[in-house]
């Protein structure tokens, strides 16, 4: 009987011992509760100790933890809407504020995340236009909710590592209206370019106008000169020949005037057989 009790008594005093004993690991950040009451939280990793039956400890992930938010529609300072994917990273940093704002439930933590990054993220759009929130200033906006967001949830025991917008989609309707945009900004340009297009063209076809008026102009000049000199060089040699031989200058010319006259098929001429036309008909030297 002795024995019977000396075991139970050592079973108890086990089971006591190791309800009095606790683990925080590494990546764990634990909080001790007496009836209900906080009593400690800045517990380091390894073993601890704790009153049976009177405290009771709770443990939470204290590592980096990733809050994926569904795309949220937001609207621009133009009035366009646009479909938000973006996620955020947070971890616990004061156990006592995240128990108090959050009774130790994740969910509830999640979701005051989510609905503080909403509200401050909604704001940063309706004051952007859709340009600047899909290019120009992205990244000032996830800083900009990091800072804001992070000082709301610092209140909670929280801290905002880091918040990442991963798409920002247009909607259909959107997409049609840029895509129209675009469609009449192209061909404004395209017809601003063909408009210049043309006036070059005019000035270009006017220059090349001038410029050919002004070769025609000078090559009639030259033209004429060089027929004005070759006249007078000809009249000159034929002064000259004719001046040399006059039987044989007229005998010529007579000959010419022949080949003319008769290299027709069906010309018919009524002259006078005495005429001097016909002197070389005659003999050599009939002109005389």
């Amino acid at each position: 009987m002795k024995k019977l009790i000396l075991i139970v008594i050592t079973v108890f005093a086990g089971v006591l011992l190791l309800s009095s004993l606790f683990i925080v690991k590494e990546t764990e950040i634990a909080i001790k509760f007496q009836l209900g009451r906080i009593t400690q939280s800045d517990y380091e990793p390894g073993l601890h100790f704790k009153t049976p039956f009177i405290n009771n400890v709770r443990k939470f992930d204290k590592r980096i933890l990733t809050l994926d938010m569904p795309p949220e529609q937001m609207n621009t300072s133009e009035q366009k809407y646009v479909d938000v994917d973006y996620f955020v990273k947070w971890r616990i940093i004061d156990v006592e504020k995240y128990y108090l704002a959050t009774r130790g439930n994740e969910a509830v933590a999640r979701s005051r995340l989510a609905q503080s990054l909403r509200d401050e993220l909604r704001s940063a759009f309706s004051s952007r236009t859709l340009k600047q929130v899909v290019s120009e200033e992205r990244a000032q906006i996830m800083e900009h909710l990091t800072i804001t967001a992070g000082e709301k949830m610092e209140d909670l025991g929280m801290k905002i590592i880091d918040v990442r917008i991963k798409q920002i989609e247009l909607l259909e309707t959107v997409t049609l209206a840029v895509f129209e945009r675009m469609e009449t900004q192209r061909k404004e340009v395209a017809n601003k370019h063909r408009s210049q297009g043309r006036e070059q063209e005019e000035i270009i076809r006017s220059e090349a106008d001038r410029n050919r008026q002004v070769l025609l102009a000078e090559a009639q000049r030259d033209a004429e000169k060089v027929r004005g000199e070759g006249d007078a060089k000809s009249a000159e040699i034929y002064a000259d020949a004719y001046t040399r031989d006059e039987e044989f200058y007229t005998f010529y010319r007579s000959l010419e005037a022949y080949e003319k006259s008769f290299s027709g098929t069906g010309d018919t001429m009524v002259l006078n057989p005495d005429t001097d036309f016909f002197g070389y008909f005659k003999g050599p030297t009939s002109q005389k």
